[in-house]
């Protein structure tokens, strides 16, 4: 016999759907690039190939990079940002990251947008 469902559970998953929803609709009126997106309760991880990927939502969205510490020559980016506020006012945290190879050449605009 299946077992039912908790109300922790089903509030995580209404979360999760609703994180995906959000950014999902974002995206049908924004042609930002998004060829992997993972929700989660938390915030939608959206994971795109190449550093000017990140340019289009930083542009639309603003928002603040941080970078991993290196790990075989490569750092991990990572756009801190928001949805625009939805019909409830609230703002869906989205992270979208890319890999970059160490001393790779990288657009001034994202080079300012990196957390000190």
């Amino acid at each position: 016999m299946p077992k039912a469902w908790t109300a922790p559970a089903a509030s995580a998953l209404r979360a999760v759907a609703e994180t995906r929803l959000a950014v999902t609709a974002l995206l049908d009126y924004m042609p930002l690039p998004a060829p992997t997106m993972s929700a989660r309760a938390d915030a939608v991880y959206v994971n795109v190939a190449d550093p000017d990927d990140l340019l289009p939502w930083l542009a639309a969205l603003d928002g603040t990079i941080h970078r991993s510490p290196a790990f075989e020559g490569v750092q991990l980016w990572t756009l801190h940002t928001f949805t625009p506020p939805g019909r409830t006012g609230d703002r869906v945290p989205v992270r979208v990251s890319v890999p970059v190879p160490c001393g790779e050449p990288v657009m001034h605009e994202l080079l300012s947008a990196v957390a000190a």
